[in-house]
């Protein structure tokens, strides 16, 4: 009986890299491996519903960024070198160890030291280097573009461990520079080889695993308005009527975002893919911000004003960066006539939410949560008439 494992290469080394591949359905193995992602997202989200200050967002930024890092690298490296050997499932379980014990010490930070956490996101720097580096010791022919991963890897791993031993205010300085070394190897990469059969373009297995991570994050909204409901001990009626209304408008962003991308395979070429990757976290950061205002939106004494206007910059982020990612989408010749005013009206709607934003209007609950329905419907409605007009479903 054949269980699709091919036992004369049962270690199995990583598969050789071919600009060409053919494309693929996501594995059991990979579906498995973001699970671990819903734990680690959910642990620093619920971080920063206790910090809702520009201080507690940005050290949330650093955490999403690294955090999808890991995850990107990790799922790229299974999409383009991975099989169905021993190897790469070992390789699979040890990154998820890894991002299991960064769950756990999220919050276990006495005094605001996150030594823990450093140290294990050096693991995860350090793991996700050998990975890169090791196609390069089995694939020859590799090594001259993954060199710019591995150096620049390596340096961040460095900074990492810098880090645990200086002052406090020299952060402000290394993790941008740790960022900026884990994010700039494909670009890097790409301008110093400029080989065509490196111009590689995002799979579309790629693109349905983006699209799974960006509902983990809708998730992550979900369960902030269950949260929030759940800290009132008697919710009445216009509590639940503001449940209501919350989960619409998380249908209602799940509804622009996956009506305008989804089924969509990114634009060919490498540094096209890359861009989209990063247009991607501050679109994804901004639902991680919605979920942790939800958490505290319900009870009017919580900071309601300061709730509202990191609500409205959320939504603003939000549908502006879903307007940029379609710049890097393919579309159905039929669709380019409508794609302008499509991404005008997602940006005019994302500086409505932006200006309310400013303004702080202090509205009640109920009345703020209508008002944000409102604005998404009409978005809605807008851009259904658009493509009915070209007789899109």
């Amino acid at each position: 009986m054949r269980l699709g494992i091919n036992h004369s290469a049962w270690w199995g080394p990583p598969k050789k890299f071919d600009p060409n591949f053919r494309e693929r359905r996501i594995s059991w193995l990979e579906l498995f491996y973001d699970l671990v992602y819903v734990i680690a997202i959910s642990r620093i989200t619920h971080h920063l519903s206790l910090h809702i200050t520009p201080g507690g967002f940005l050290e949330y930024a650093c955490l999403f960024v690294l955090i999808f890092w890991g995850w990107l690298n990790g799922s790229l490296y299974h999409d383009i070198h991975g099989n169905e050997g021993l190897r790469t499932r070992l390789m699979t379980l040890w990154q998820m160890m890894i991002i299991a014990a960064l769950a756990i010490t999220i919050d276990q930070s006495p005094g605001g030291s996150y030594t823990n956490t450093t140290v294990v996101f050096m693991l995860m720097q350090f793991f996700i280097t050998y990975l890169w580096w090791s196609v390069g010791f089995y694939d020859r022919d590799h090594r001259k573009y993954n060199m710019p991963y591995t150096i620049l890897f390596l340096i961040a791993l460095g900074l990492m461990g810098l880090s645990l031993v200086v002052e406090s205010n020299w952060l402000k300085l290394i993790v941008p520079l740790i960022l900026v070394c884990n994010y700039t190897p494909p670009f890097i990469a790409h301008r110093v080889l400029r080989r065509s059969s490196l111009d590689l373009s995002l799979s579309s297995s790629m693109s349905e695993r983006l699209g799974l991570f960006t509902i983990i994050v809708f998730g992550e909204v979900v369960l902030g308005v269950v949260n929030g409901v759940s800290r009132i001990p008697t919710p009445g009626f216009s509590v639940w009527l503001d449940f209501a209304l919350a989960v619409s408008i998380v249908f209602a962003l799940w509804w622009i975002f996956f009506t305008l991308t989804s089924n969509r395979e990114a634009k060919k070429g490498f540094i096209r893919a890359s861009i989209l990757e990063l247009l991607c976290l501050p679109t994804l950061m901004s639902l991680g911000l919605i979920a942790a205002c939800y958490s505290w939106l319900f009870k009017p004494e919580d900071g309601l004003k300061s709730l509202q206007a990191a609500f409205g910059f959320a939504l603003a982020i939000f549908l502006a960066g879903v307007s940029l990612i379609m710049g890097f989408l393919e579309y159905p010749e039929i669709v380019p006539p409508i794609m302008k005013p499509v991404r005008i009206s997602l940006f005019v709607t994302a500086l409505v939410f932006l200006v309310g934003s400013m303004i702080n209007l202090n509205l009640d609950t109920t009345y703020f949560l209508i008002a944000v329905i409102i604005i998404l419907v009409a978005e809605i409605s807008y851009l259904n008439s658009l493509y009915y007009k070209l007789g899109i479903e």
